[in-house]
């Protein structure tokens, strides 16, 4: 009986150590993947580019030192600062149902719990999604603390300022911002926004994968629109001056959205339809409207966003919105660490310059593209 017992123990120690170790390492490494891999070939003025930004990377859902450099996986801070990378938004990922897809899903799985337990966070993250998500915030902050002054958190139009004065002289200095992915981090109570802004989140997409308590998503099950609730939340972000992220939701929360706020909002991360028609992406209406409301749209590097693998779908789909609305009104929203395929990561980021040349646009063109638009939209939008 001892001896049972010893291999009974032996057995389930293995299947723990590879349970702990190696699965999150391997679900990283298997979701994450790049079409294209470097090193990739620069223009010889892009590290001239005065600043390169993103606005949407998941990064702080896997367990990974973002302070050192990865040979899986899109971001962390070597590999953007060999992208002269000024800006990266770290978005928060709360809540994914299983089996998730484009057109329709509920929202009674959840497969960030299970991820959770498997990288050995505490046990409130396992339960609790706003936990989670202020865990997630918390991650950012001790990257930066840790990174010996080479990265900082953006939440003020002052920092923002900061770091570009800063880094006419220390291009090796980078940043980040916080986004969410999905207002159900917020837990149904209006009050938790205040414990979010604190923490540093910047702009919320009001639904992710699944319909929620405050809006409905392009991808839920009914696909509303705002509800009383979630009329209430626009209302408190904009007086905190938190941008709304229409990313993901339905099309009756667009239209929500732009009758009962009046101000600028952004797209984090999105195709148009104009160029890869899917329920995933925005309309030319959407467009015109948000165009019209000096607002942001952020184009993915992933085939279903962009119908295609490389950076000249996703140059493509750029081109169309700066035809469409305004060359000042579109830019880079790669996805990166988003559990797809992107077309390379961010050290690729050099290969979007070189298709926007082919396509055209002007040297001054593009710097607003990579990231101008971006820095100039948030010191219009950010808390002063």
């Amino acid at each position: 009986m001892k001896k049972f017992l010893k291999i009974l123990l032996l057995v389930f120690s293995i299947v723990a150590i590879v349970f702990f170790v190696f699965v999150p390492a391997y679900i990283d490494k298997s979701k994450n993947k790049s079409t294209f891999k470097g090193p990739f070939v620069k223009t010889s003025w892009y590290d001239s580019i005065p600043f390169v930004a993103d606005l949407h990377c998941d990064a702080l859902l896997w367990d990974r030192d973002l302070l050192k450099e990865h040979h899986y996986g899109h971001v962390d801070l070597p590999r953007m600062q060999k992208a002269n990378m000024a800006f990266q938004v770290f978005t928060i990922v709360s809540k994914v149902p299983w089996g998730i897809n484009i057109e329709k899903n509920e929202g009674n799985s959840d497969q960030i719990a299970l991820l959770s337990f498997a990288q050995l966070k505490q046990p409130s993250d396992w339960f609790s999604v706003k936990q989670r998500a202020l865990h997630q915030c918390n991650t950012l902050h001790e990257f930066a603390k840790k990174s010996n002054n080479q990265f900082r958190v953006i939440t003020t139009k002052k920092e923002l300022q900061q770091l570009i004065t800063d880094r006419q002289s220390n291009r090796n200095l980078t940043s980040g911002m916080l986004g969410i992915e999905g207002a159900h981090c917020l837990e149904n109570d209006l009050q938790n926004l205040d414990l979010f802004y604190k923490a540093g989140v910047r702009y919320i997409g009001l639904a992710h994968f699944f319909d929620n308590e405050w809006a409905g998503s392009a991808h839920g099950v009914n696909k509303t629109g705002l509800t009383p609730k979630g009329i209430e939340l626009i209302k408190k972000m904009d007086s905190l001056h938190i941008t709304i992220d229409l990313a993901h939701s339905s099309q009756q929360t667009i239209n929500d959205i732009f009758k009962y706020y009046a101000g600028p909002v952004l797209v984090s991360h999105t195709g148009v339809k104009g160029v890869c028609d899917n329920q995933r992406n925005l309309s030319d209406e959407h467009l015109i409207e948000i165009g019209k409301r000096n607002g942001l749209i952020g184009i993915g590097l992933w085939e279903t966003a962009v119908c295609g693998k490389d950076a000249a779908a996703t140059a493509k789909s750029i081109k169309y919105v700066a035809d469409k609305i305004g060359v000042d009104k579109v830019a880079l929203g790669s996805d990166w660490d988003g559990a797809f395929e992107m077309h390379f990561d961010v050290t690729g980021t050099p290969l979007i310059v070189t298709e926007l040349i082919k396509l055209g646009f002007s040297r001054l063109e593009i710097e607003k593209i990579m990231g101008g638009n971006i820095r100039d939209f948030f010191l219009r939008n950010l808390p002063e």
